[in-house]
């Protein structure tokens, strides 16, 4: 099956393979190779076999595989990754993102949360990440579903920390609440870019200001929980652009960010403007950090879950200064 086209899923609904229909007008991927700053290692080794058998056997989908991250070895084999709940088709249709779009219908898999909280408790993880594709097709976003996948991770792994990346919810505040109070650490809502860009980037039930104004609600209503975002870079935006993005979010008291290359997953997505600099990469940390950011996870292969374990050490999660 081509990327672009119609299917139907093992639910009987129709989506499109990764998230974009194909077009007539659609550009060339970005000629040439890429810089040698952006080559990940190859998905092998024991430990990432392993942990694919794992997900398979409980009927798990991850971000890792249906974003396509190019991290998914070093993860993997490092004995981590994140948790795509509630499928893997999102009702929304971003320019940048390779998940598969259409109408679930309102479909959840009852046993999600056990099997989540089974999974990471084989894993014997210390932190994990937990996300999931937007339901706009749900009464609440699936909020509750989220929230029961945490309860019972934590039931099950009370001293695991969890991260939840969360959809937007529309904006409606009562279903951020239903999160955050799950008993999270993290609460991680992406901003994606910068406000100029979030259109045509973002699909048009999203917004830059609705995601300020659910991540300041989150820290609202339970400020020991620590806020995140994350931005893309290479669509277009501007340096000043990036640091205006900054001051937003400090002002609402976000505490992490990560910035990262944006990599077309397929023709049909947006175009990369350009390549950003390791030497950027960590200039913009080093801003950000000025800011009063508690960490600025920041290089070119970072994506908004990348060695999140690590956020709060203080030390770029391990990336080499440029």
């Amino acid at each position: 099956m081509k990327s672009g086209e119609k299917f139907v899923t093992p639910q009987g609904f129709t989506a499109i393979r990764d998230g974009i229909k194909r077009s007539a007008a659609t550009e060339a991927l970005t000629p040439g190779a890429k810089p040698k700053w952006l080559r990940a290692p190859l998905a092998t080794g024991a430990r990432y076999e392993a942990l694919r058998q794992t997900v398979r056997e409980h009927r798990l989908s991850t971000v890792c595989e249906e974003a396509h991250c190019p991290n998914i070895g070093e993860c993997w084999n490092a004995g981590t990754a994140t948790l795509l709940l509630m499928g893997s088709v999102c009702t929304r249709a971003c320019r940048f993102c390779a998940v598969d779009t259409g109408n679930p219908r309102g479909w959840l898999d009852a046993e999600e949360p056990a099997n989540a909280a089974h999974t990471v408790a084989l894993m014997n993880l210390g932190y994990v990440v937990l996300t999931s594709v937007d339901r706009d097709d749900l009464p609440d976003g699936g909020a509750s579903h989220f929230a029961a996948c945490v309860r019972a991770i934590k039931s099950e792994s009370p001293r695991t920390a969890v991260e939840a990346l969360t959809p937007d919810f529309q904006g409606v505040l009562a279903d951020v609440e239903t999160v955050v109070d799950s008993g999270i650490e993290v609460f991680a809502q992406n901003v994606e870019t910068v406000e100029r860009l979030t259109h045509p980037v973002r699909d048009p039930r999203a917004g830059y200001r609705q995601t300020l104004d659910v991540l300041a609600h989150a820290k609202h209503f339970r400020p020991g929980v620590l806020t995140k975002t994350s931005l893309m870079l290479g669509l277009g935006e501007s340096n000043g652009e990036v640091l205006e993005t900054m001051d937003d979010l400090r002002a609402i008291g976000c505490d992490l960010l990560t910035l990262g290359q944006y990599l077309r997953p397929t023709v049909n997505h947006l175009p990369v403007e350009r390549f950003v600099t390791p030497e950027e990469f960590q200039a913009l940390r080093d801003a950000a950090l000025a800011r009063g950011f508690v960490e600025c996870v920041s290089g070119p292969m970072v994506r908004s879950s990348y060695r999140a374990e690590r956020a709060l050490a203080g030390n770029n999660c391990g990336i080499p200064a440029a």
